[in-house]
């Protein structure tokens, strides 16, 4: 990409923005965000978990319930993942040379329209004034071109889009396929981007018996804090394989050695759609088992896990079935995990 073309490319987002914090403009958003906006549209950072690991541990050691052979529980947590299909007609298609790479809030387009040298809003043809899809503008023609105007519009929304992790995710049709262009991470869910990450369940055999290291995730993490957590689990970011990434999380967040981890199996995906407000989340999580060493204990290098616990798998089934303790997707992982190794 050539400096004018970087320099044509960024004038037009600055364009957008700026035009979007006049004092006119922000009093139409304001007025725009009562047909559209739900909570989930600017959610603020999450509280901290109300529980501690006594209370996590009291749950998954009672065995006097009786409801080991209950399934319904382990069912309620792959739809708590699978929510709002009945809303998927409220999305249109986001296309990107012909190809659906995601899918968009009706009233999130809203949000676009003012970023024209950037998405092109289709309308249907059916004259009752409704979009049909969404498109990228036919000047970005290279990833790079993309990737520099979607992130210059990302910031232009604003809180529209919180959590911003500075983290980009390749955006595609399908695994494997050419990457159209990057986005950041956060956005992903309101562009409906098939996004994908890579979780791992680290366990030891003792006695015939597997148990599970558990994390508990930081109270000051932006994203589900304090909640329960596989010890390794991460997003897959642009340019690094599966194996690579879980190698790369594996010391990050749990200290496990490369002479370790390059151990994990791959063992197959676990893939989920979840709607809820303008965001349609929709990922596929490549999931490994690493078994370690009885004595190895975890330990967190880069501040976002709390603390570890070494649990028997029963006894993690138990807290899957009773309590909404883990993030919700680690219930998938682990239920996984639970029936394949039966």
């Amino acid at each position: 990409m050539t400096a004018i073309a970087i320099s044509v490319s960024a004038a037009i987002a600055a364009a957008a923005v700026a035009r979007r914090r006049s004092p006119a403009h922000i009093q139409l958003v304001a007025r725009r965000r009562l047909p559209f906006c739900t909570a989930a549209s600017a959610a603020p950072a999450a509280a901290a978990a109300g529980f501690s690991w006594a209370d996590a541990l009291r749950v998954a050691s009672d065995a006097g319930v009786g409801d080991e052979s209950d399934l319904s529980g382990y069912f309620r947590k792959v739809d708590i993942c699978n929510r709002g299909m009945d809303k998927k007609g409220e999305f249109v298609e986001f296309l990107v040379e012909d190809q659906v790479v995601g899918y968009i809030h009706k009233g999130f387009t809203e949000h676009l329209r003012d970023f024209r040298d950037v998405f092109t809003i289709v309308p249907s043809h059916n004259g009752n004034n409704t979009v049909e899809h969404v498109t990228l503008h036919s000047s970005l023609r290279t990833p790079e071109d993309r990737t520099i105007a979607i992130g210059d519009v990302i910031k232009g929304l604003g809180d529209l889009i919180p959590g911003i992790r500075n983290e980009l995710y390749p955006v595609t049709s399908s695994y494997g396929m050419p990457v159209y262009f990057s986005l950041e991470r956060a956005a992903a869910p309101y562009f409906g981007i098939k996004a994908y990450g890579v979780h791992m369940n680290g366990y030891i055999e003792k006695d015939g018996e597997k148990s599970l290291w558990i994390a508990k995730r930081s109270d000051v993490k932006q994203t589900y804090p304090g909640m329960l957590d596989h010890l390794v689990a991460g997003g897959l970011p642009y340019g690094i394989s599966c194996k690579e990434n879980v190698i790369k999380e594996c010391e990050e967040e749990a200290g496990i050695p490369r002479s370790m981890s390059t151990n994990a199996a791959s063992v197959g995906a676990v893939s989920y759609m979840d709607i809820d407000g303008f965001r349609y989340k929709r990922d596929v999580l490549f999931c490994y088992d690493l078994r370690l060493p009885v004595d190895f204990v975890p330990n967190n290098e880069d501040g976002e896990v709390d603390s570890f616990r070494l649990i028997p798998v029963s006894h993690a089934a138990n807290i899957i079935r009773r309590t909404d303790f883990f993030k919700a997707n680690c219930n998938l992982v682990i239920i996984d995990f639970i029936f394949r190794h039966g």
